[in-house]
C-alpha cells in the first residue's frame, strides 16, 4: 500500500478542523444575522406602534382610533412583508384591525413599554410587537387599557439575514482556501530540507558511510538525522568489523596452511614410513592449530558488540557449571603435566548463591578458554585452580603471570607478550572471555597469585540481577 504524501496529510488535518469550525461560524453567524435583522426590524415595528398610539384615544368611555397616515405610510415602505394590527380593550374584544393576533407570553412589565416576540398567524411565522396602552378620559375622568398590537410576517428579515449569513460564509471561505494556500506553499517551502537530505542519500556511493552534515538543516529534522547517523554508524562498525574478520583470518590463516603445505609436499616426497608420519604428525599440529584459530575467529565475530548478537540466558548454578568444565579439561591438563583442580564453598541443597542467568555454552567456552591459557601458559609441573566464592569465578596459575603494565593489552586481539612469546597460539583467548563476560554483565579482573602466578577473577550478577551489560576489564 502506498503511503500517503506528508503535503497531502498536513493539508487534510488542517483542512478538516477549519472546514468544522466554519460550520460553527456558519451557525453562529445565522443566529447573528437573524438577531440584527430583528434588531433592524424591530424598529420599523416600534416606530409603527408609536405612531398608531398618538391616534388612539378615549372620549365619553369610548374608544376612537385614527390610524395615522405616517404608519400606514411605515407599513407599504416594508415591501416583501405582510403587515397586521390590532387594537385590543382590556376585554379581549377587537377595536379595530385584524382580529386574534397572538398575545405575548410573557407578564406585561410595564406600561407604555413595547414589547417584541415570535408567533404564528394564519399559518405564517410573524414577528410581534404590543404594547400595554392606558387611556384617560378627561370628561369622565375614567382610564381604560387597551392592547396596540402590530405583526409583520419574517420574509424581510430571513433574506437580511441569509444576505448577511452568505456575504460571512464566502468571505471566510475565501479566507480558508486563502490559508489552506499559504500551508500548501508553507509545507513545501518546509519540507525542501528533507528532499536535499533525500537527494544527498541517493548521491552517496555504496561505500560512503560518512554521517550526515545536519548544521545546514532545521532543528526539527535534528532526531531524524541523528537517527540516520547513529544507524550509519552500526553499520560502518559492521562492516568494519567483517573486514576485520577476514583481515585476521587471512593473517591468522597464511603460517598454518604454508605449514600444512610444507609437510605434506614433504610427506609425499619421502620414501621411508618414519620420516613420514614425522612430517604427517607435524600436519596434524597445524590443521588442529588452524582449526582452533579458525573457531576463535568465528566465536570473535559474533561476541563484538556490533554483531547484533544476543545470549539467550537462562537460570544455572555457576559452580556446577565451573566444576563440570574442569572436569572435562583435567585430562588434557595432565597430559601436559599441569595439576589442575576445583574448589568451591559448601552449598547446601537448594542454596541458590551460585545461581546466576547465562548461556550454558558461552560461560562453557569462557572458562574453556581460561583454563587452556593456564594450561599453556603455566607450563609442566604448574598448579592450576579453578576456585568458586557465590558468584565470583576464578582461575588461578603459578606460571610466570602478566606485568601489570600488560594487564590491558591482553585483551587485545592476537597480543602477545613477552611470557607467552614462546608458547602456541593465536592471542585470542581474553579477547573471546572479555566479550562473554560483557555480554553477561560480568566484570573481569587480573591480579596477583599470592606466591606468583596469575589470577583471573570473574564477578557475574546474581540471577534475577543486573541482565545483559557491559563488563568491566582491569
Amino acid at each position: 500500500m502506498k503511503s500517503a504524501s506528508l503535503r497531502w496529510q498536513l493539508s487534510l488535518w488542517l483542512l478538516l478542523p477549519l472546514l468544522g469550525l466554519l460550520a460553527l461560524d456558519a451557525w453562529l453567524t445565522d443566529r447573528r444575522a437573524m438577531a440584527a435583522a430583528h434588531e433592524a426590524f424591530d424598529r420599523t415595528l416600534a416606530a409603527s406602534l408609536k405612531a398608531m398610539r398618538e391616534g388612539i384615544s378615549l372620549r365619553d368611555g369610548r374608544v376612537e382610533v385614527e390610524v395615522p397616515y405616517l404608519a400606514l405610510e411605515v407599513f407599504d415602505a416594508e415591501a416583501g412583508s405582510r403587515i397586521y394590527y390590532e387594537i385590543r380593550d382590556e376585554t379581549g374584544a377587537t377595536i379595530t384591525g385584524y382580529p386574534a393576533l397572538p398575545m405575548p407570553t410573557q407578564p406585561v412589565r410595564a406600561l407604555y413599554r413595547t414589547q417584541f416576540y415570535d408567533a404564528a398567524y394564519r399559518g405564517e411565522p410573524v414577528r410581534m410587537a404590543a404594547m400595554p396602552l392606558p387611556l384617560h378620559d378627561v370628561r369622565s375622568a375614567r382610564t381604560q387599557l387597551v392592547w396596540v398590537l402590530v405583526a409583520e410576517t419574517t420574509e424581510p428579515r430571513a433574506q437580511l439575514a441569509k444576505h448577511i449569513l452568505m456575504g460571512s460564509l464566502l468571505q471566510e471561505l475565501m479566507l480558508v482556501s486563502l490559508a489552506l494556500a499559504i500551508v500548501w506553499f508553507g509545507v513545501r517551502r518546509g519540507l525542501r530540507p528533507l528532499h536535499r537530505l533525500s537527494e544527498a542519500m541517493s548521491a552517496r556511493g555504496p561505500d560512503d558511510l560518512q554521517p550526515l552534515d545536519a548544521a545546514t538543516l532545521p532543528v526539527e529534522t535534528q532526531p531524524l538525522v541523528n537517527a540516520v547517523n547513529q544507524y550509519v554508524a552500526r553499520l560502518q562498525r559492521m562492516v568494519e568489523g567483517r573486514k576485520r574478520f577476514f583481515a585476521d583470518a587471512a593473517h591468522q590463516l597464511k603460517t598454518p596452511l604454508a605449514i600444512i603445505q610444507a609437510e605434506s609436499e614433504l610427506a609425499l616426497r619421502e620414501r621411508e614410513l618414519a620420516g613420514a608420519r614425522a612430517h604427517l604428525a607435524r600436519l596434524n599440529g597445524s590443521v588442529q592449530q588452524a582449526a582452533k584459530e579458525v573457531e576463535q575467529l568465528l566465536s570473535l565475530s559474533r561476541l563484538e558488540p556490533d554483531s547484533g548478537y544476543a545470549p539467550t540466558l537462562h537460570r544455572l548454578q555457576l559452580g556446577t557449571l565451573a566444576q563440570a568444565v574442569a572436569l572435562d579439561w583435567a585430562p588434557l591438563a595432565r597430559r601436559d603435566g599441569v595439576d589442575l583442580g576445583f574448589e568451591a564453598d559448601v552449598v547446601e541443597a537448594g542454596d541458590a548463591q551460585d545461581e546466576i542467568d547465562g548461556q550454558p555454552e558461552l560461560l562453557q567456552e569462557l572458562l574453556g578458554n581460561l583454563i587452556d591459557n593456564a594450561v599453556r601458559y603455566a607450563g609442566a609441573g604448574s598448579m592450576v585452580t579453578v576456585r568458586m566464592r557465590g558468584t565470583r569465578l576464578q582461575v588461578e596459575d603459578n606460571g610466570p603471570g602478566i606485568a601489570p603494565q600488560d594487564r590491558e593489552a591482553v585483551f587485545q586481539r592476537f597480543y602477545r607478550g613477552e611470557a607467552s612469546a614462546a608458547r602456541a597460539g593465536s592471542g585470542l583467548g581474553l579477547s573471546i572471555v572479555r566479550e562473554i563476560a560483557r555480554l553477561h554483565g560480568a566484570a573481569v579482573v587480573l591480579g596477583d597469585t599470592p606466591g606468583g602466578g596469575l589470577t583471573v577473577a570473574l564477578h557475574f550478577p546474581p540471577a534475577g540481577g543486573q541482565g545483559q551489560g557491559e563488563g568491566k576489564t582491569a
